[in-house]
């Protein structure tokens, strides 16, 4: 059985109304800037088997993972049906609200990788939902959760918004490790971004990733 990590205020948003409104209408743009993306891309070929079924949850139009490796299969989740049909590494994919349901209609083992990337702030019952996760990867499999200081805010629980960037680390490591996932680490570094042929760089989205095992 999962175990609570949150109370139940902390699950409260801004912003209540249906997720699945909020996500209507596609978004076709990058919500994280080059030098994130290309820091999560390398994470990906770094971690990621290329004989691996990869999941990729709560996704949209663009997965990032290394355009040159092919997969063995990639399977896509997300709230809007075209955003996901224009995710070209999707080999399949489905909806779902997981606010409204942390079920995962996926067989037993039959995932190697979970990735979420700018995903974990929306969740209101993370708890359950990668207690489940557990059951659909494979033992020794991983999840890989990254993310930013960005976030559409009305729609992030008070967990999320009241957080500094420690904090957001620290919670989702409690959260997996109350939920039995093991061998945790955490990345969080600075990006830049080069502009005018490379000779100036700026700084970029800040980079943080949370990864664990299913022992």
């Amino acid at each position: 059985m999962f175990v609570n990590v949150l109370r139940e205020e902390q699950r409260l948003k801004q912003d209540n109304s249906d997720d699945s409104i909020f996500y209507a209408e596609p978004r076709f743009v990058n919500h994280l800037d080059e030098a994130f993306r290309n820091r999560l891309t390398k994470l990906y070929e770094e971690k990621i088997n290329k004989n691996a079924v990869v999941l990729d949850l709560m996704s949209s139009w663009i997965s990032h993972l290394p355009e040159k490796i092919k997969y063995k299969r990639v399977i896509g989740h997300g709230l809007n049906l075209l955003e996901l049909e224009r995710n070209k590494r999707l080999d399949s994919f489905w909806i779902q609200d997981f606010n409204v349901d942390q079920e995962i209609p996926l067989d037993d083992s039959s995932v190697d990788v979970c990735l979420m990337v700018a995903a974990w702030q929306y969740l209101q019952y993370p708890e359950k939902l990668v207690y489940n996760l557990k059951r659909i990867i494979k033992p020794k499999g991983k999840i890989i959760i990254s993310f930013s200081n960005r976030a559409f805010w009305t729609k992030a629980p008070r967990i999320w918004t009241e957080g500094t960037d420690m904090d957001h680390i620290n919670y989702i490591k409690n959260v997996l490790i109350a939920q039995g996932w093991a061998d945790l680490e955490y990345i969080s570094e600075p990006t830049k971004n080069n502009r005018l042929m490379s000779l100036i760089s700026i700084n970029g989205d800040p980079f943080f990733s949370v990864l664990g095992s299913n022992l």
